[in-house]
């Protein structure tokens, strides 16, 4: 009976002694050198890519925003504050979902098929927004200059980049609500559109809360 208790105290005690080292090495040592090395190689990634704007943290580089006006009594869904660039639509999981807007619930793609009939409304009515919002007098959107981007959502439904193409559809509409020079506005999209990574990964794209920043900002110096 002696014999059998001091067996079992010795393999609590051996297993006692595995967990308090596995513990250290594990939920102690390697986080911290991972976060060690995250932090000092890859900073801005190892903290959420954020972006800063007069010293504040305003978002992440990695995820879109909505630039709306407020709901006004009886709206559902808010309109567009055209003053700004519009990101992608971000339709989410649709009506699977509460996450829209970018409200951050959840994330996900609509789940609808290439024949959806609702797919269809749906881009067929961001198409007719898309040009109906960013022809000004002076400048028309043609229906061929819209780009996929303007009227489907990613995957996630949160992509913060839009392409070169819709920006540019952007800088009349912009201009004409802030009462700035086109060519300004447009050397703005130019100025922060990324290429390629590495020159032929994924294609030319623009961070719509960047091009915002860089618009708001010179706003305030005109």
């Amino acid at each position: 009976m002696n014999h059998s208790v001091m067996n079992t105290a010795r393999l609590f005690g051996a297993g006692l002694r595995a967990l308090l080292m596995l513990t250290l090495v594990a939920g102690v040592a390697y986080p911290l050198v991972v976060t060690g090395i995250a932090q000092g190689l890859f900073h801005d990634k190892a903290n959420g890519s954020e972006i800063t704007a007069n010293g504040k943290v305003v978002g992440s580089s990695l995820i879109g925003q909505s630039y709306d006006l407020p709901l006004k009594k009886g709206e559902r869904t808010p309109r567009p504050d055209l003053r700004w660039f519009q990101g992608r639509p971000a339709n989410g999981l649709g009506g699977n979902s509460v996450n829209t807007q970018y409200k951050l619930l959840l994330s996900g793609a609509t789940n609808l098929s290439a024949d959806s009939e609702v797919l269809l409304k749906r881009v067929q009515d961001a198409k007719a927004a898309v040009i109906k919002d960013n022809s000004v007098p002076g400048y028309t959107v043609k229906p061929s200059q819209v780009p996929p981007d303007a009227v489907t959502s990613s995957g996630s439904g949160l992509d913060p980049d839009i392409s070169p193409r819709y920006a540019e559809i952007q800088v009349h509409r912009v201009a004409a609500r802030n009462g700035l020079p086109v060519a300004r506005v447009a050397k703005l999209v130019k100025d922060k559109t990324e290429g390629r990574v590495a020159g032929f990964l994924g294609e030319p794209r623009v961070n719509v809360l960047e091009l915002n920043i860089a618009l708001k900002d010179l706003m305030a110096k005109s």
